[in-house]
């Protein structure tokens, strides 16, 4: 199927908020900050990684781009879940989770995104690099729920791929402004 050129490329969006939430996030799994910090980092994940995401992933239905429209509604999603999941435990709503659990709920996103890593392998080389951090950053984070120096690589991990997501957002947005590639994200 083609894409629909004639609608506005909602994808520096998608990929900015997926960037920033992860990028914030993973300070705090790295270690870098404080766990404190989540009372900050989850209003913004909400926010822009996850209904500001969500967004760009109907705005790609419209441009008949089911790759994108999978991929950032689906993130969109978690990152609305995750923080609902954080703001719900705070509350006291919702009883503790065990690491098991939490776990699963990881690896689940991993199997989801290992089979979207597939698809991307169609996309620019930049959002396969994207997927291919991400299913890592999942897979790492489950196990990360035993080991907290598994963790702390995770987090590492993470800042990786959000600074490849950031670069493609940036990619996708400068781009789209010059009409050239200025920053190059290896098209196919």
């Amino acid at each position: 199927m083609a894409i629909n050129d004639d609608v506005a490329n909602p994808a520096a969006l998608g990929l900015g908020g997926f960037a920033l939430s992860t990028f914030i996030l993973n300070l705090v799994n790295s270690g870098i900050v404080a766990e404190g910090t989540l009372g900050i980092v989850m209003p913004v994940a909400l926010a822009y990684g996850g209904i500001a995401q969500f967004m760009a992933g109907m705005w790609e239905f419209r441009r008949n781009n089911i790759f994108g429209a999978t991929a950032f509604s689906s993130f969109g999603a978690f990152w609305v879940g995750l923080a609902a999941f954080f703001f719900f435990n705070w509350a006291g709503l919702i009883p503790s989770v065990p690491k098991e659990g939490v776990a699963i709920v990881l690896i689940a996103w991993g199997i989801y995104t290992f089979y979207s890593t597939i698809a991307s392998l169609r996309e620019p080389r930049a959002i396969t690099w994207v997927f291919i951090t991400l299913t890592i950053l999942f897979f790492l984070l489950a196990w990360g729920e035993f080991n907290p120096t598994v963790q702390r690589i995770a987090g590492y991990e993470g800042l990786l791929c959000a600074l490849i997501a950031w670069y493609s957002s940036a990619g996708v947005l400068i781009n789209s402004m010059f009409g050239k590639s200025v920053l190059p994200l290896g098209e196919r």
